[in-house]
C-alpha cells in the first residue's frame, strides 16, 4: 500500500480527518483538487460541540488566534427568519467564534504539516475502484496522471462528491428555490446606523436590524462583533449558478434592489458569497472501503451547522478507522460511524427543515407561527434546548450501560492526581481512549489490566463526581461509566472488549 487512507478533499474536514488519523498512528494523504486555499469563505465561524473538541485536542487558542473575535456565549442566532436571543442564558451549550474558512483551514494544515501529513494541491481525482483488500485511486496531477493504493478512502469533497459518485452512493433529498446572497461590507458615510442598531438609509428611511420580509424575498442585516454590517437578501429563483463564479457587489446591491425596491448605499465588502439550500443525506457513509465525511455526506438547508457537523463526522470516524488498521477494532466497530453520525445528522436535518418551514411561509398564518415561535423561545427551558439542539451538544450516542452520562460527550472535569491538577481536556489532546477512575478502586484498575496498551488508565479525584469512573472514547465521548457504590469490574470488561477490542492476553493467545 502506498498509504494507510487516503482523504479526498484538503477543506476543514478532510484536515481535520487526516490529523486525527496522523495523532492514531496512520499515514494519512490528502488530495485537494485545487492549487491553493480557496480565499472565497464559504464559512465565517465555528459554533456549537466542535469548539469543545478543539479545546479537547488543545486546538482551540489556536484557531481563536486566527480569527476575528474568540469564542463566546450570549448571542443572538438566527433560527428560520427568527432571532433567538441567547444573551441571558447563563452556560449556554451554544458557542461561536469567528473565523473565515480559509484561515481555518490554515490552522488545520499548519497542524497537519506538523503532524507529518501530506497533502498533495492540485491533485484531483478522476476515478475510483477498490476490492476486498485495498481502494485505487486515479490522480491527474501537475505532472500528469497517477495511481496511489490504500487501505481505506474517505471522501470529503463537498456536496458534489466524485467519491460519492463513484462508489454510485445516493444522495437523495431536496433543493430549495432560495438564493441567498451574503455580504460583509465596511458602514458608507450615507448610511446612518441608530442608537438602537437600525439603519437609517436616505431615499428609504428606517430599516430594522433582523429580518425584513416583503412580496420579492427576504431583507437582512447585523453588526458584525468586529465592527462592520453583514448584510444578506433570499429570493427564491429558478437559474443556476456556478460555485466557482464569485459574487460581485453588484449582484448584491441588484438583488438589494429587487427585494427593497430601492437602493441600498454599500461600503468596501470584506466577503461576498452566494449560497443555495438542500436537504440531502447519502443513501449510507460507508460503501466497502470507502467512507464519507462532510458535505459529501450530508446537506442543511440553514446556515451555522455543516461545519460543525462535517468536522465532527471526522473525529468520529478517524479512531475507528485506525483501530480497524490497527487490527484491533472489535466487530461492529467502523460500521457504527454509519450509525452515530447519520443519526446526529437527522438530528441536524430536523432542526433545519423547521427552519425552511418557518422561513418560507410569506402569509399571516406563517407571520403568526414565527411570532409564536419567538414567544416560547423567550422562556429559559426552551432556549437552552433550542441552543443544544443548535450546538449538537443534544447528541447521545449509544454506550455501555445504563448511567446517565453513558453516551454523552465528557464533561471537562478539573482532576487532582498526584502530579498535580489537570483536566479532562488535557487528557484527551493524543487522542486516545482514557479510563479515568475517579474513586481509587483496585477493582476497577485489575479490571482494565488487559487495556492498557491501547487505553490511557488515570487515577484522580474531582469536586464534582457523578460517577466512579468514566470510559472516554477518542472522540470524547463517554463509552461507560461507574455508578457510585455499585460494582463495575465486570460491566468494566464488558465495555473494553465491546469498544477496544479483545484484551492484551486473549489477543496474545
Amino acid at each position: 500500500m502506498d498509504v494507510d487512507v487516503i482523504v479526498v478533499g484538503g477543506g476543514p474536514v478532510g484536515l481535520m480527518l487526516a490529523t486525527e488519523l496522523s495523532l492514531a498512528g496512520l499515514r494519512p494523504l490528502v488530495l485537494e483538487r485545487r492549487p491553493e486555499i480557496r480565499e472565497t469563505a464559504r464559512a465565517n465561524g465555528l459554533g456549537g460541540q466542535i469548539l469543545d473538541l478543539l479545546r479537547y485536542r488543545g486546538l482551540l487558542d489556536r484557531v481563536e488566534a486566527a480569527g476575528t473575535h474568540p469564542a463566546r456565549q450570549g448571542f443572538a442566532v438566527p433560527f428560520g427568519g427568527v432571532h433567538v436571543d441567547l444573551s441571558n442564558l447563563a452556560g449556554s451549550p451554544l458557542r461561536g467564534i469567528g473565523i473565515p474558512q480559509p484561515r481555518l483551514e490554515r490552522v488545520l494544515g499548519e497542524r497537519a504539516s506538523e503532524l507529518g501529513v501530506e497533502v498533495r494541491r492540485g491533485h484531483e481525482v478522476t476515478g475510483v475502484s477498490q476490492d476486498d483488500a485495498a481502494v485505487t485511486v486515479e490522480v491527474r496531477g501537475p505532472d500528469g496522471p497517477y495511481q496511489v493504493t490504500a487501505r481505506y478512502l474517505v471522501g470529503c469533497d463537498g456536496a458534489h462528491s466524485r467519491v460519492r459518485a463513484a462508489a454510485g452512493i445516493g444522495f437523495p433529498g431536496t433543493t430549495y428555490p432560495e438564493v441567498n446572497r451574503l455580504g460583509q461590507l465596511t458602514l458608507p458615510d450615507s448610511v446612518t446606523r441608530l442608537d438602537n442598531g437600525d439603519l437609517d438609509v436616505p431615499g428609504i428611511g428606517r430599516l430594522a436590524a433582523g429580518f425584513t420580509r416583503t412580496d420579492r424575498g427576504v431583507f437582512a442585516f447585523g453588526w458584525l462583533a468586529v465592527g462592520g454590517l453583514m448584510i444578506q437578501t433570499t429570493e427564491d429563483e429558478s437559474a443556476e449558478y456556478d460555485d466557482e463564479v464569485p459574487m460581485t457587489l453588484a449582484e448584491l446591491g441588484d438583488s438589494i434592489r429587487r427585494v427593497l425596491g430601492a437602493d441600498l448605499p454599500l461600503g468596501e465588502p470584506n466577503r461576498l458569497s452566494r449560497y443555495t439550500f438542500q436537504a440531502r443525506q447519502a443513501e449510507r457513509y460507508r460503501d466497502g472501503r470507502v467512507l464519507l465525511a462532510g458535505d459529501a455526506a450530508h446537506q442543511f438547508p440553514a446556515t451555522g451547522v455543516a461545519l460543525n457537523a462535517g468536522l465532527l463526522d471526522a473525529v468520529n470516524l478517524s479512531w475507528k478507522l485506525a483501530a480497524e488498521l490497527h487490527g484491533w477494532a472489535p466487530d461492529g466497530l467502523l460500521d457504527t460511524y454509519d450509525q452515530e453520525r447519520r443519526s446526529a445528522a437527522e438530528r441536524t436535518l430536523l432542526h433545519t427543515r423547521a427552519q425552511v418551514a418557518l422561513r418560507r411561509g410569506q402569509d399571516e398564518a406563517a407571520d403568526a407561527l414565527r411570532r409564536v415561535f419567538q414567544e416560547l423561545v423567550a422562556d429559559e427551558q426552551a432556549a437552552r434546548r433550542m441552543a443544544a439542539l443548535i450546538a449538537g451538544a443534544d447528541i447521545r450516542y449509544p454506550a455501555s450501560g445504563s448511567h446517565a452520562l453513558a453516551g454523552t460527550f465528557a464533561p471537562d472535569l478539573t482532576l487532582h492526581t498526584d502530579q498535580g491538577t489537570t483536566t479532562v481536556a488535557e487528557l484527551m489532546h493524543p487522542a486516545r481512549p482514557v479510563l479515568l477512575d475517579l474513586a481509587g478502586r483496585p477493582e476497577i484498575l485489575d479490571a482494565a489490566e488487559g487495556w492498557r496498551h491501547r487505553v490511557d488508565i488515570r487515577t484522580a479525584k474531582t469536586d464534582d463526581r457523578t460517577a466512579e469512573a468514566l470510559l472516554i472514547r477518542p472522540d470524547a465521548h463517554i463509552a461507560w461509566a461507574a455508578t457510585i457504590g455499585e460494582p463495575a469490574g465486570p460491566s468494566l470488561r464488558e465495555a473494553l472488549t465491546e469498544w477496544f477490542g479483545a484484551p492484551e492476553e486473549a489477543a496474545a493467545r
